[in-house]
């Protein structure tokens, strides 16, 4: 799964895809380099980020919606946790929709994805948007996202979402400490016992505990740190990678394949 940040504020790329042919120019180049999904985002979750409006952030995403889906067979997500934006989004030719916050903040979402018959990602975080960064993590952090899956699953399936429509993702690097955003990778294979019937997603790519273990401030000098995470992920059971750097990972997990690795 390869990221869009149609933001002028991303913690990874400082808002170099804002602009609609920026963005559209990064979807092309993460499509010619193997990506299976495009996941596109329209407000930003770094630590600091503020919330903006459903219609700004549809007007940031729906563009390059149409304009993928127009130009290429490739499914979209699209990263958000209103309903109002993804009902948009899949108007625009969307198929998954990408909550963070596993239906927390507006579980409409689930209603909507349901009467669209389509994907539906849910991943677990605590909080509100402006301290799901900066809560006092748990004590138990595998309790802690098992019982937050749960509650976003039993949301979405009474909602009406057929459960093989559902990704599950653990949230690494929201309200996490590096130990434990570390432990759930190396095992990841805890939770998707628990969650057998669901396939698992992880998204380490670039993130700040990558920087703080690597004493790397820079989000875009964290590829080694990343590769990695990604094969540490896919080797304990996750079937989506969500990454920055299509290429450089896909050559990984070839490689780590290839090894006996995977």
């Amino acid at each position: 799964m390869g990221i869009v940040n149609t933001t002028p504020d991303s913690f990874s790329d400082g808002g170099e895809a804002f602009a609609l042919d920026d963005a559209f120019r990064r979807a092309e180049k993460l499509l010619s380099e193997g990506a299976d999904i495009l996941d596109i985002g329209g407000e930003s979750t770094r630590p600091g980020s503020k919330r903006i409006s459903a219609a700004e952030e549809i007007g940031r995403i729906a563009p390059l919606v149409e304009a993928v889906a127009s130009r290429f067979d490739i499914p979209i997500s699209v990263d958000t946790s209103k309903a109002e934006v993804a009902a948009a989004a899949l108007e625009s030719g969307a198929e998954i929709i990408n909550d963070i916050s596993g239906l927390r903040f507006d579980p409409e979402v689930a209603s909507v994805a349901a009467r669209a018959n389509a994907g539906l990602i849910l991943m677990h975080s605590r909080g509100e948007f402006d301290e799901m960064h900066s809560r006092d993590p748990v004590e138990s952090i595998f309790a802690e996202v098992e019982c937050g899956l749960r509650k976003s699953l039993q949301i979405a399936l009474e909602s009406g979402v057929p459960r093989e429509n559902i990704v599950l993702d653990v949230g690494i690097g929201f309200g996490k400490t590096v130990e434990q955003n570390l432990s759930l990778i190396e095992n990841l294979a805890r939770i998707i016992e628990k969650f057998e019937r669901f396939p698992m997603l992880v998204g380490a790519s670039r993130k700040s505990f990558i920087g703080k273990l690597c004493n790397e401030p820079d989000a875009r000098k964290r590829l080694g740190g990343s590769l990695a995470a990604a094969i540490a992920a896919v080797a304990n059971g996750a079937k989506i990678i969500r990454v920055h750097d299509v290429q450089e990972t896909r050559q990984a997990l070839q490689t780590a394949n290839a090894l006996g690795i995977l």
